[in-house]
This record gives C-alpha cells, sequence and structure tokens, in this order.
C-alpha cells in the first residue's frame, strides 16, 4: 500500500513498535497506574488493548473515507496563514497549552489533590475516588476558559473567521450522514461495556445531561478549539500532506492527556511508563478525529460524531450520577 511507504506512518509504526517493547522491561510485570478496571488485565494485555482499538478505530477511518470519497475535501492548507505565521501560532499555541497544562496540575492538586487533565478521574479505567460536584464544574470550566474560550477569541480577534477555524459546515447533508454513521456505530459498541443500560432508568435522564453538559465543557469544546479548529490547518500548512496532518492530530490529542488521573510522574520509570500509555491510549481516537475534521473541514463533525456523546455520555453518565449524588 503506498500509506505504508509514507515516512510518517514507518516512524509511527516504529515508535508504536518500541513504546510498546520498553514497556515490559520498564515495568518489571507491574504497572504503577491505578486503573480500576485494568485491575486484573496483564501487562501484556494492557499492551495489547490500544493495538486492537487501533486497528478498529482504521477500519472506522476506511469507511469514513467512503462516506466522504464523492464530496469536495475542503483545501484546509489554504485556511492557515502563510508558513512562517503558521509556525509561530503553532509554537506560541503550544508554549501557552503546556503552562496551562502545568498550571491545571498544579491547581488540581493544591485544590482537590489530584491535577485537573483532559478526563475526569473515573473516565475510561475507573474511578478511583469521589469527585465532589464543586470539583467536576471547576474542572469544566478551567478547561474550557483556558483551552476553549481564550484560544477562540485570540485567533478570531487575529481575523480568523470561522470558515477558517474548521467551524462551519461546507457540506451540511454529507457532515450529517458521516455524524449519524459514526456515532451510531460507537454508540453501539458502547453499550458493549459499561453503558447507560446497566443504570437505573430514574437516574438517567438528569444524570445524562449533566454528563453532556460537563464533557462538552471540560473536554469536548477544547479539544476541538485547540487541537481541530486551529492547529489542523496548520499542520496542514507546515507538514504539506494530509497523512502527516492526522498524525499530528492524533499526536496532539495524546499530548493534551499526559496529566490523565492515573499518571505517575514519581520516578522516571513511572514517568516514561506514563508517556508510553497516553500516547498509546489516546493516538488511535486522536487519529479518527483528525481524519474526521480533515474529510470534512469542519471540527463539528468530530465533536458529535465521536466525543462527547460517546463516550461521554453513554459510557460517563454512570461516573456523574455518582459524583453527584443522583437517586
Amino acid at each position: 500500500m503506498k500509506l505504508l511507504r509514507e515516512r510518517g506512518v514507518l516512524i509511527a509504526i516504529a515508535m508504536w513498535i518500541v513504546c510498546s517493547a520498553a514497556v515490559f522491561p520498564l515495568s518489571g510485570g507491574t504497572l504503577p497506574f491505578n486503573r480500576p478496571a485494568l485491575t486484573k488485565a496483564s501487562v501484556a494485555i494492557q499492551v495489547l488493548n490500544p493495538l486492537i482499538t487501533l486497528a478498529a478505530l482504521l477500519l472506522l477511518m476506511l469507511l469514513i473515507y467512503g462516506l466522504t470519497k464523492r464530496r469536495t475535501i475542503p483545501d484546509m492548507a489554504a485556511r492557515a496563514p502563510s508558513l512562517a505565521i503558521a509556525r509561530t501560532e503553532t509554537i506560541a499555541l503550544w508554549i501557552y497549552g503546556g503552562a496551562v497544562m502545568i498550571f491545571g496540575r498544579v491547581l488540581g492538586q493544591k485544590l482537590f489533590g489530584e491535577g485537573i487533565g483532559l478526563h475526569l478521574n473515573g473516565s475510561l479505567f475507573g474511578a478511583t475516588r469521589v469527585q465532589s460536584p464543586g470539583e467536576v464544574w471547576t474542572w469544566a470550566i478551567f478547561n474550557f476558559l483556558l483551552f476553549a474560550l481564550v484560544p477562540y477569541f485570540v485567533f478570531r480577534a487575529r481575523g480568523y473567521s470561522r470558515e477558517a477555524l474548521n467551524l462551519k459546515s461546507t457540506n451540511v447533508r454529507n457532515d450529517a450522514l458521516v455524524i449519524i454513521v459514526v456515532l451510531t456505530i460507537l454508540c453501539a459498541l458502547d453499550l458493549l461495556g459499561p453503558n447507560l443500560s446497566r443504570l437505573p432508568a430514574h437516574e438517567i435522564p438528569a444524570g445524562a445531561a449533566i454528563s453532556f453538559v460537563v464533557h462538552l465543557l471540560g473536554t469536548g469544546l477544547p479539544v476541538m478549539i485547540f487541537i481541530y479548529a486551529i492547529l489542523m490547518p496548520r499542520y496542514m500548512r507546515l507538514a504539506g500532506s494530509a497523512t502527516t496532518s492526522v498524525l499530528l492530530g492524533g499526536a496532539s490529542y495524546a499530548t493534551l492527556h499526559l496529566f490523565e488521573y492515573w499518571t505517575v510522574y514519581d520516578s522516571v520509570p513511572h514517568g516514561i511508563l506514563s508517556v508510553i500509555f497516553v500516547y498509546l491510549t489516546f493516538v488511535p481516537p486522536g487519529l479518527v478525529k483528525s481524519f474526521l475534521t480533515l474529510r470534512t473541514g469542519n471540527a463539528w463533525v468530530h465533536l458529535w460524531g465521536f466525543h462527547v456523546i460517546s463516550p461521554h455520555v453513554t459510557a460517563d453518565t454512570g461516573l456523574i450520577i455518582r459524583d453527584f449524588g443522583i437517586r
């Protein structure tokens, strides 16, 4: 396949293999993470799971390609400024983003004993503690303000239109089709694990509504604005390659999750393992979100198709019901 001959893809494959192999000598057979959902899983299984997820999501990307094959694919590079400005803006945004991540880590530990990341405690891998509603809303508002609202208004003030920020559809009908198909598939898969159907029926409406709003503010809009509205057009300008841009988008999505509630940075081996598992875990969904944005030119498609509803309503409503004490 032509794709497998691209340098970026070969580098990504090599890095995946090296990182996966490095887990075993670094871990000594035991991982330092507190991830309740994986308590009984061996190190080998925890290394294999992301690979299985990657394979499944690559098939989803093939489906997305088929759904968008007949539409005119927007020229995303044309939405970015000149090469020099795009480079400066990208570097500046990442310096800002890194500062916000560190600030969130320190602030969260001071206020709640746990840093503020892009996922609530319990999302994806099971809860290690109960969070107060105040902590949940602090998390959501912090991420919304600093990762979404501030970057959005700064770049709007710099003269970029909503279309230049991938926030305006150029083909509403096809965008809607992609959202419906992707969301239907992912919701069906969510039903195979812990999900809404296992919750008391009378708790679901309130829990699902709060989960939708909280996760829209706390992770959906921050990821959409920071990466898929602002960075993706600049990656296309800088890389000049759709494949490389998708890979950069996937890596960027993982980078924003370096301070997850389960990551451990109390030693060099633990820190390396944390980084490895963050990238193994979050690059695959990041690739899909990047591909959705690239094929549609519309960052809203990934938000509704593969983020705020699936998995954060279908899988995380139980977490919100518990934290908010809904009965």
